[in-house]
């Protein structure tokens, strides 16, 4: 039985300092130091914080209304210290608009307590980065 919580991408070196990333189900992305319009990793970090934040406030919201808008800033400070490279001060902004109506000022009403609930408890991405995690660097020289 294949294990279900494990997760994992396939990283391939395309060219100077650019990378095509895959995942199990065929998906790809590009991915570049910043000279040219591939997203860096830093910036993929902040995508998939907002990204996993979305999916969850998207469930639970939808449920009462779709909405008409739906659009999320994820940023941060990228600093160098005594601690190495590393972001600080992550924000993420949610600017979401329903319909008039009742669904609609249902799901206005649940959107501080979805985004909430993303933060403290569903969202894997920035909980993971809340939380800190260990990472394994291996190598397999060949």
């Amino acid at each position: 039985m294949a294990d279900e919580t494990k997760r994992a991408v396939s990283l391939h070196r395309t060219g100077s300092k650019t990378y095509q990333v895959r995942n199990e189900r065929g998906g790809q992305i590009s991915i570049g130091s910043g000279g040219d319009t591939d997203f860096t990793p830093v910036e993929l970090l902040l995508a998939a914080i907002a990204g996993c934040t979305a999916i969850d406030v998207d469930i639970l919201t939808s449920r009462r209304a779709e909405p008409t808008s739906f659009d999320i800033e994820s940023s941060g400070d990228k600093v160098r210290d005594e601690q190495g490279n590393h972001m600080t001060g992550i924000e993420v902004s949610f600017r979401v608009t329903f319909p008039e109506g009742e669904g609609g000022d249902k799901a206005r009403a649940l959107l501080p307590e979805a985004i909430r609930t993303s933060h403290e408890r569903l969202c894997t991405v920035s909980r993971t980065v809340q939380l800190g995690a260990d990472v394994a660097m291996n190598v397999a020289a060949g």
